[in-house]
């Protein structure tokens, strides 16, 4: 390979949120680097992320751009290196390729199988794309992180659980009601995880939302994002009738809700299902509430329990996932060791093309009266032509098999085909 990927950059794992805030390369376009590089780099995309910075970048195989890369990107965020080296991981060529799929397919995000880094990187691709400084290598490792992305969402599971408690309250509300389209729901208190949970109801077809706090303004005021309505907490027992899915998380320290509200409740619903979430820690919700008939309650160690197997899940279909990864690599791996045929490929087809225009012209000078015939020289061409490619097909097939076999230097091939047919001759 005459050129290597290259790929620098930190993340959630490896440098503290301070640290990335302070390196992110937002509003920094990669045209800042490759502009001043002096032709050690050809190829740059830069990806910056709350969770990650990353820079993608090809160079030269003589001489390894990496440590210009570092410098350039601590002066652009007015920062120092030392500060930015222990924090950064690299990677090359195979792994390279490799851990730029598995970010694509979100298997080294902070959640796996959260599909918002997919369309980070997309937009990461367009900046790049927009301001020319991605060619043949990255446009297409990027094209095909992003099948390979998709493909791995096709073939395993790894995005169909929830991982996030506010995610998995919704999954267990689909679970009693399977369509919330015409459910009603109300958050009791205006903590984060139940304003999170509450819009993924939205998410998910709830239209209708409450909001109950103690506080008048604060209620109305969260109800205003979700299209709602917000009331005082006197009013929450009259509200419950018509609820059908109630997430709470207020900061009470002891139960808002007992058994003996909800028999009156759930009697005036004519014993319609309801859906209790109860997030707050200590409990809003007395958990003999759930002995009653068509009533649910879940309480934030219910949903860990439920956060916690589908991680295990996600695990699994994770590990199905880096196979699949690493034939993709092979594929990748493949294409790029062609590219170092193509001047030998080049060179060998204008060889026989040179020998072949100066071999028709003399045919056609000793054909004599032949060459009145305005057809001849047209027919000497074919012929040429027909021949070239025969002739070609030969060396070239042999080269392109060399360059299928992993672990081959294809360069030693390469090179001998050049002295057979003495290509570096003039």
């Amino acid at each position: 390979m005459e050129k290597h990927i290259y790929l620098i950059g930190i993340n959630h794992k490896t440098a503290p949120v301070e640290v990335r805030e302070r390196f992110a390369l937002t509003g920094v376009s990669p045209r800042d680097f490759l502009d001043v590089s002096n032709n050690l780099i050809d190829e740059i995309l830069c990806l910056s992320t709350c969770n990650r910075v990353e820079i993608i970048f090809v160079g030269k195989k003589e001489i390894d751009p990496t440590p210009w890369v570092i410098e350039r990107w601590a002066f652009l965020c007015g920062e120092q290196k030392e500060h930015l080296l222990p924090c950064i991981y690299s990677y090359k060529d195979k792994d390279a390729i490799f851990h730029i799929f598995e970010v694509a397919a979100s298997l080294d995000s902070m959640v796996v199988g959260e599909p918002q880094i997919l369309g980070q990187l997309k937009e990461a691709y367009k900046i790049a794309a927009d301001s020319k400084t991605t060619k043949s290598i990255l446009n297409r490792l990027m094209h095909r992180s992003f099948s390979v992305a998709k493909r791995i969402r096709t073939e395993t599971k790894i995005a169909h659980s929830a991982v996030s408690i506010s995610y998995a309250a919704v999954e267990l509300a689909k679970r009693i009601f399977s369509d919330l389209d015409n459910k009603k729901a109300m958050l009791i208190g205006a903590g984060e995880m139940a304003e999170l949970a509450a819009q993924h109801l939205i998410n998910s077809g709830v239209k209708d939302i409450v909001v109950v706090n103690r506080t008048l303004s604060r209620a109305k005021e969260l109800a205003k994002r979700f299209g709602g309505v917000g009331y005082s907490f006197s009013q929450l027992f009259d509200l419950l009738v018509d609820r059908d899915i109630i997430i709470t998380s207020t900061g009470a320290s002891e139960p808002i809700i007992h058994q003996r509200d909800m028999k009156v409740i759930i009697k005036k619903r004519k014993y319609r299902p309801m859906f209790f979430i109860d997030i707050a820690v200590p409990r809003d919700i007395d958990p003999d509430v759930n002995n009653l008939d068509n009533v649910y309650l879940y309480d934030i160690d219910d949903l860990k329990d439920v956060v916690s197997e589908n991680l295990e899940k996600r695990a699994r279909e994770a590990e199905i996932a880096r196979s699949i990864i690493k034939e993709e690599v092979q594929k990748f791996e493949t294409w790029l060791r062609s590219l170092s045929l193509n001047p030998t490929i080049k060179d060998l087809i204008d060889k026989f093309e040179d020998i072949a225009e100066a071999e028709v012209k003399k045919s056609f000078k000793r054909l004599g009266k032949l060459t009145q015939d305005p057809e001849a020289e047209e027919i000497l061409k074919t012929l040429a032509s027909s021949l070239i490619k025969k002739f070609s097909h030969y060396p070239i097939s042999f080269l392109k098999n060399k360059s299928k076999r992993e672990r081959v230097d294809v360069r030693e091939y390469t090179s001998l085909i050049r002295d057979i047919f003495k290509l570096d001759e003039k």
